[in-house]
């Protein structure tokens, strides 16, 4: 991806994103969606936006189209990406503040908003790792702070002709799932994603000692929640 992204900021072109998975078709991304404006983002990534205030930090930036709508507004935002490509390409688009950085190794200093927009929040990987993405949260976000997330339930995957959804004959969560990416002769491994339907996440936030609150819905099963301490 951070290859793509370099290619498409230099030459407003850029070959297909491929993406991979079992479970699905063979998908792409297209990299304008990469690079949109405000006005072209979808209702649940502008109520992100419009909700975040403090310090703020922006995880998994890719090219950075969120920090810099909050930039331009003259919020205090930190981009952060684990793609050398995608830092390089978000400091040339004039991102003050950006860092080539593993969310889960972040130490030092804490934020009033984290947003994980994009389902950003599938960096989580898998279900049983939920605890630890709060127990990162614990450091990470200031007292009184909020996590701005967006996911998707994809149960709708699984629903048969009849309507009756028949879930994979597996123990593990339906919402785990694993991708990989091709983009021109680079072919990336193969990672874990995790989307989270809503009730399952405000189960397990407030087993770790989280509050979920649900602020929108979109119209492809996707929603925006709102993840604070409890407390």
């Amino acid at each position: 991806m951070g290859r793509a992204i370099a290619d498409y900021y230099k030459t407003k072109t850029a070959d297909r994103l491929r993406v991979f998975s079992p479970m699905f078709e063979e998908d792409e991304i297209p990299l304008s969606t990469l690079f949109r404006t405000y006005e072209d983002m979808p209702e649940i990534e502008q109520k992100a936006l419009d909700m975040a205030t403090g310090r703020i930090l922006d995880v998994g930036a890719a090219s950075g189209c969120h920090s810099l709508v909050l930039q331009e507004r003259g919020l205090d935002v930190t981009a952060i990406d684990i793609s050398p490509l995608s830092v390089e390409t978000m400091k040339r688009r004039g991102i003050k503040r950006v860092h080539e950085q593993d969310f889960f190794t972040m130490e030092g200093q804490q934020y009033d908003t984290i947003l994980m927009l994009m389902n950003g929040i599938g960096i989580v990987g898998a279900l049983e790792r939920m605890p630890v993405f709060f127990r990162q949260l614990d450091k990470l976000l200031a007292h009184g702070g909020q996590v701005l997330c967006d996911s998707s339930d994809i149960s709708y995957v699984f629903e048969t002709e009849e309507g009756v959804i028949e879930y994979p004959g597996t123990d593990s969560y339906y919402g785990e799932q694993s991708f990989q990416m091709q983009y021109k002769d680079t072919i990336g491994e193969s990672f874990p994603w995790l989307y989270i339907d809503a009730e399952t996440l405000k189960q397990v936030a407030e087993e770790n000692g989280y509050l979920v609150e649900i602020i929108a819905e979109g119209e492809h099963y996707d929603y925006l929640a709102r993840i604070t301490k409890i407390g």
